[in-house]
């Protein structure tokens, strides 16, 4: 009997853990407190749609975002209605887009961060005429170059500026799928 009662204490320390640890279901947009609801509010139309990890990092967004500074708060939720304005090949485009740039080396990924900051300092008329105008076609790759050899990364540069992460997924507020 004796064993039996210390086989079941220790089966039972550390089966719980394992119990506690299980992944609960994220809450439907019903069962979010009114602070995490406001903090949310752009993506109310789609919370119940979105997948499980999502929620998970937009509710991660909305325990941060009282700590926010007034101007970080104010960015956030401009990204969060800009991503929320996106079709959901928009957003698979963006995520994409961001996986691509988290790849790239330092000076590269630099020099892009660089010139999307030139392209968001342009008068919004400019950057219309810009997103209008069909993009180029990346060049082919160099001569030189045997076929196994990858032509360097001409794609990274042509990010689309309305799927572009810096515009439509704000990473220090978007969930992007890593």
């Amino acid at each position: 009997m004796a064993k039996a009662l210390l086989a079941l204490a220790l089966w039972l320390c550390f089966s719980l853990p394992a119990l506690a640890a299980a992944p609960k279901k994220p809450p439907t947009w019903a069962e979010l407190t009114s602070e995490q609801q406001q903090t949310l509010a752009p993506l109310a139309a789609d919370w119940d749609k979105l997948e499980a990890e999502r929620k998970r990092k937009w509710l991660g967004i909305a325990k941060r975002y009282p700590k926010m500074k007034p101007d970080e708060q104010a960015r956030v939720q401009r990204r969060m209605q800009a991503w929320a304005k996106l079709t959901p090949k928009e957003r698979q485009i963006a995520r994409e887009n961001y996986k691509k740039m988290e790849k790239l080396p330092p000076d590269k990924k630099q020099g892009l961060t660089k010139q999307w900051e030139d392209y968001n300092r342009l008068p919004e008329q400019e950057r219309r005429k810009l997103g209008s105008s069909p993009r180029k076609p990346p060049p082919p790759p160099l001569a030189s170059k045997s076929p196994a050899e990858p032509a360097s990364d001409a794609g990274a540069s042509t990010i689309p500026p309305e799927a572009s992460p810096a515009s439509a997924t704000p990473e220090s507020a978007q969930p992007a799928a890593k």
